[in-house]
């Protein structure tokens, strides 16, 4: 997989094993909304990050080092 960023979505980071992990370490929310469902292939980590004041650096550092 390529290099995760602010524009990846969620669907891709998804993808990667272990990401799900990283993502909750982070207080990502969105795991559990039923609507993210709908919504994976279009929202992006910055976006995401930017919607519930997350550390987008911190999160995309740890995801890389997947």
């Amino acid at each position: 997989m390529k290099k995760i960023t602010a524009q990846t979505t969620l669907a891709e980071v998804l993808k990667k094993k272990g990401a799900a992990e990283i993502l909750s370490k982070h207080h990502l929310p969105c795991l559990s909304c039923a609507l993210a469902q709908f919504e994976m292939d279009k929202l992006t980590l910055g976006q995401i990050c930017q919607i519930y004041q997350l550390d987008l650096e911190a999160l995309l550092k740890d995801l890389n080092q997947l």
